[in-house]
């Protein structure tokens, strides 16, 4: 995938520039050593998957507000999801919270087929114009939370942000032996976790707690009380 615009940032060599320092401060230095993920973020342009009013800001090392109160996560932070997935070539691939379609753009330099779900309609209508082109990624614009179940089984199951509670709706959607990948909500803390579906069932280990965007319509059911 070749992405070419007019960024805002000056030209495309400083945007060049901009991208290869992301690589090697933001990502290299905090164990995002999956080759495959490096060399796709630092060859996408970033700024091309996020609003205008945004992609001046792009490479920043922080969480990037983009459209109705939503934010795309740190490089960081998706390339470590990305790396803790153990992405293999054939994999499908169940992306939650696609937002302008960047994370999908990265998985679909690595695997086989990215399903890539949105509710928000703005970003829905950036990712795809952004993934024109992208024959192995299907944008589905739904609920977050529902995943999309037509496409089941997948090999793996990413969610480009934090959740207070990963449903049972989504993880049903993961083959035996399928990978998740996720942030979640623990006490108000955010951390970014790892789990194998297994004929026997399901759980996630948290491995590094860090700034993690939070998406919605996540919230950790009520516990019944008489």
């Amino acid at each position: 995938m070749n992405v070419s615009i007019d960024n805002g940032l000056g030209n495309a060599a400083a945007s060049e520039a901009m991208r290869h320092a992301m690589v090697a401060s933001q990502l290299r230095t905090n164990a995002v050593n999956d080759q495959r993920v490096l060399v796709a973020m630092n060859t996408l342009p970033r700024e091309a998957f996020v609003p205008a009013e945004a992609r001046a800001i792009a490479y920043r090392d922080t969480a990037l507000p983009v459209a109705g109160g939503r934010a795309i996560n740190l490089p960081m932070v998706t390339g470590r999801l990305l790396t803790e997935a153990y992405l293999q070539k054939g994999d499908r691939v169940l992306l939650i919270g696609a937002a302008g379609g960047y994370t999908a753009a990265i998985l679909a330099q690595i695997v086989a087929e990215v399903v890539a779900v949105e509710e928000d309609a703005g970003l829905a209508g950036l990712a795809k114009d952004a993934l024109a082109g992208t024959p192995n990624v299907t944008l589905i614009e739904g609920t977050l939370a529902q995943g999309h179940d037509a496409g089941a089984p997948y090999d793996v199951l990413i969610v480009d942000g934090a959740v207070e509670h990963l449903p049972d709706a989504l993880v049903d959607q993961v083959a035996a032996g399928g990978r998740v990948v996720t942030g979640i909500v623990d006490r108000g803390v955010t951390r970014l976790a790892t789990g194998r579906k297994t004929e026997g069932g399901f759980g996630l280990s948290p491995f590094l707690d860090c700034d993690c965007v939070v998406l919605p319509g996540f919230a950790k059911p009520k516990a019944f009380t008489f």
